[in-house]
């Protein structure tokens, strides 16, 4: 039997793995050398990011440069900037990104309910801001004989926020004379001190000018008294802008008249004189 031919045997001999080949230096160098090329930058930039992340956590929080040194209200009206001040308790001294600024809103809120609302701004680099706004009253809530000479504002959302001793000038005083009334214990009181509120901010300008006293007996019972000894009956706090206009309507054909009445506004009605 005829052996193996010769370029079988080398065939063999080439793919046997006890031959060692020779080493490829080609691809692989390029390689490392491309390999070594790119990880030099990427190591440079990710020590400078570091470096950065580091410096700025230091001027933020342990550096002198961005620490609170001044605090300041604006927007006061009735109370004074201290006073906000006081309330806000703002500490100097620590870092402006560690002040907690919606603890500070709780803190006015808190202690000063006449504030509506509160922005507090940081002023890089030194100075926190506190910009106020506070609630205006539309009515007066006279709180009855054991508070006599008392007085208690009210605002647009029905919130009473703050007694006074003197009436607030041009604002209308509000009478809750509804105790003996099941609205009373059907509603509650902050219900129909709510439904006077509504009544008194739809007015038009031409009566709410003259609007001195709104009277509450019951949910549907609310009657307005105008300079010049005038009275409107106005009913239920529903259907505003139709009573608005009946009122007005009124008025004009009936100038000397004493009571109006537009608790039904498609039939109202004038009387007196």
């Amino acid at each position: 039997m005829a052996g193996p031919s010769t370029r079988e045997r080398g065939g063999r001999a080439q793919t046997d793995p006890a031959t060692p080949r020779a080493p490829r230096e080609g691809r692989p160098g390029r390689l490392r050398r491309l390999r070594t090329r790119v990880s030099r930058p990427v190591v440079l930039l990710l020590a400078a990011a570091v470096l950065l992340c580091g410096g700025i956590v230091w001027a933020l929080y342990g550096s002198n440069w961005l620490r609170v040194e001044q605090v300041r209200a604006t927007g006061t009206r009735v109370l004074t900037p201290q006073q906000v001040l006081d309330a806000a308790a703002v500490p100097t001294g620590i870092p402006m990104i560690s002040v907690d600024t919606g603890a500070i809103e709780d803190r006015l809120r808190k202690e000063l309910p006449r504030i509506d609302t509160i922005d507090v701004v940081r002023s890089w680099p030194h100075g926190i801001g506190l910009k106020v706004t506070e609630r205006k009253p539309v009515l007066l809530l006279t709180e009855g004989p054991s508070a006599a000479g008392k007085f208690t504002e009210v605002d647009r959302n029905g919130v009473r926020f703050a007694t006074v001793t003197k009436p607030t000038a041009g604002v209308p005083r509000l009478e809750l004379a509804a105790t003996r009334s099941p609205s009373l214990r059907r509603f509650g009181e902050q219900r129909l001190l709510a439904e006077a509120v509504r009544v008194a901010s739809g007015l038009p300008a031409a009566v709410a000018r003259n609007l001195t006293v709104v009277k509450v007996t019951s949910y549907d019972a609310i009657t307005l008294e105008l300079g010049r000894d005038r009275s409107v009956f106005w009913g239920s706090g529903e259907s505003g802008e139709a009573k608005s206009r009946a009122l007005l309507a009124l008025m004009k054909a009936s100038p000397d008249a004493k009571h109006f009445d537009v608790s039904a506004p498609t039939a109202p009605a004038s009387s007196g004189s």
